[in-house]
C-alpha cells in the first residue's frame, strides 16, 4: 500500500510550466502555422537550405558535442571545435551542457531504475519521450555531483552562464536576419526555426523512448538499450543504443564500417583536420566476448525451445565451455600487461609487448571462429 502511495506521490508531481509552454506551444505551431505558410506562400529554397543546415548541425551538437564529448569524454576536442558544438547544442534548446550531462550521466548509472532514472522506460513511452520533462520528477532533479568536470570547464561553464541569451540569440535573432537576408523573414523563422527546432527535439527523444523498446540486443540484454538502424538514420548514429549502453565510453555507437553514424564520421572527420585526438574505442576482444555471449544465450534458448537431441546441447556445452577458457586466458594477458608496465623492463618491453599483442590477435581469431561455429550449429539444427 505505501509502494502505491508513494507511486501517486510522484506521478502526481507539479508541472513544469515553462517546458510545457515551450515543447507544447512550439509543436502546435509546427503542425499548424508551418504548414498553413507553406500552402499559402510556399518556402524558397533558401529556407530550405538553412532548415537541413541546421537541423544536421543541431544533431551533431548534441551527438558529438552534449552527448560524446562532454557526457562520456570519448575523445578531445580543440576549443574552436568546443565552441561550436557549445553554440549548435545549445540552439537545439535541450538545456545547457551541464543540466543535459547531469541527467545523462545518471541515466547510465541508474538505466531502467524507476526511481533514479530520468526518463526510464520503465514508466511508459509517453514518460520516456517527454512526459519525464513536463513536471518535477524527483528522478528529474539536477545532481551536479557527477559533472564538477564540466563546471570546471570554461566552455560548458560560459554556455551555462548565457544559456538563454545563447537560446534566443540561435533561435530567434538567427532566422530573423537570415529571412531578412534572403527576403522572407515568417518562411526563414517558421522553417529553419520553429520547424527544425520541433523536429529535433523528437528526434533526440527517441533514443530515450524508442531506443529502449525497439530492436535488437546484439551485446547485452542487462538494460533495455537497443540498436535500430532507422532509428540510427535520424539520429545521426545514437540508435545503436544497445551497444552504446555497454561500451559508453567508446566515441563510436555504430562500429562497422555501414553502419549509420554521422556523428562517428564527423568525429573522424574533424580528427583527420587535427581538431579532434585520443579518440577511444572499446576493445575488440570486449566487443567480440558481449556478442558471442549473447550469441550463446540465444542458441541456449533455442535449443531448449526446440527440443533437440543431448548430442547438440552437449556441443554447445562444450562451445561455452571454450569460450569461458577463451575469457580466462585474455584475462591472464591483461594481468601480465599490468605487471610488465609496473615491472618497466627496458630490454626485454618491446619484444614482450610484441608478444602480448600476438596472443591477444589469436585470442580474437579464437572468438571469431566460434562466432562462425555457433552459427553454423544454429543453422544446422533449425
Amino acid at each position: 500500500m505505501s509502494q502505491v502511495i508513494q507511486r501517486e506521490e510522484k506521478e502526481n508531481a507539479p508541472t513544469n510550466w515553462g517546458v510545457t509552454a515551450v515543447l507544447g506551444l512550439t509543436f502546435l505551431a509546427a503542425i499548424t502555422l508551418v504548414p498553413w505558410y507553406g500552402f499559402v506562400h510556399g518556402y524558397s529554397a533558401w529556407d530550405w537550405t538553412f532548415f537541413g543546415i541546421f537541423l544536421v548541425l543541431n544533431g551533431i551538437g548534441i551527438g558529438s558535442g552534449y552527448h560524446r564529448l562532454w557526457s562520456h569524454r570519448t575523445y578531445d576536442a580543440h576549443p574552436a571545435l568546443q565552441w561550436l558544438l557549445a553554440i549548435m547544442g545549445g540552439m537545439s534548446l535541450q538545456n545547457s551542457i551541464i543540466i543535459w550531462c547531469a541527467r545523462h550521466r545518471v541515466h547510465h548509472r541508474d538505466v531502467d531504475n524507476n526511481d533514479k532514472d530520468p526518463y526510464s522506460i520503465g514508466r511508459g513511452f509517453w514518460f520516456a519521450h517527454i512526459g519525464w520533462m513536463l513536471k518535477n520528477y524527483e528522478s528529474g532533479e539536477v545532481d551536479y555531483n557527477v559533472v564538477r568536470d564540466l563546471q570546471r570547464d570554461p566552455v560548458t561553464a560560459w554556455q551555462h552562464r548565457w544559456y538563454w541569451t545563447l537560446v534566443l540569440t540561435t533561435n530567434v535573432a538567427v532566422p530573423v536576419f537570415l529571412g531578412w537576408l534572403t527576403g522572407d523573414i515568417i518562411g526563414m523563422f517558421l522553417l529553419a526555426g520553429i520547424a527544425r527546432l520541433v523536429i529535433n527535439h523528437h528526434f533526440t527523444f527517441f533514443i530515450n523512448s524508442l531506443a529502449h523498446m525497439w530492436g535488437k540486443q546484439p551485446y547485452t540484454d542487462e538494460n533495455t538499450a537497443r540498436d535500430q538502424h532507422f532509428l540510427a538514420l535520424i539520429t545521426y548514429g545514437e540508435g545503436y543504443h544497445n551497444y552504446h549502453h555497454l561500451f559508453q565510453n567508446d566515441y563510436r555507437c555504430g562500429i562497422r564500417w555501414w553502419h549509420l553514424d554521422i556523428n562517428k564520421w564527423f568525429i573522424s572527420t574533424c580528427a583527420l583536420l587535427g581538431l579532434v585526438k585520443n579518440r577511444k574505442r572499446a576493445p575488440r576482444f570486449k566487443v567480440l566476448r558481449a556478442r558471442l555471449n549473447m550469441e550463446f544465450k540465444a542458441a541456449a534458448k533455442k535449443l531448449d525451445q526446440a527440443g533437440v537431441s543431448s548430442g547438440w546441447k552437449e556441443q554447445l556445452e562444450n562451445e561455452y565451455a571454450q569460450f569461458v577458457d577463451t575469457i580466462k586466458q585474455w584475462q591472464q594477458l591483461q594481468m601480465e600487461r599490468v605487471q610488465q608496465g609496473k615491472q618497466k623492463l627496458t630490454e626485454r618491453i618491446e619484444t614482450e609487448t610484441a608478444l602480448l599483442a600476438t596472443h591477444y590477435r589469436e585470442l580474437e581469431f579464437s572468438l571469431k571462429m566460434q562466432h562462425k561455429r555457433l552459427a553454423l550449429l544454429t543453422a544446422h539444427v533449425f
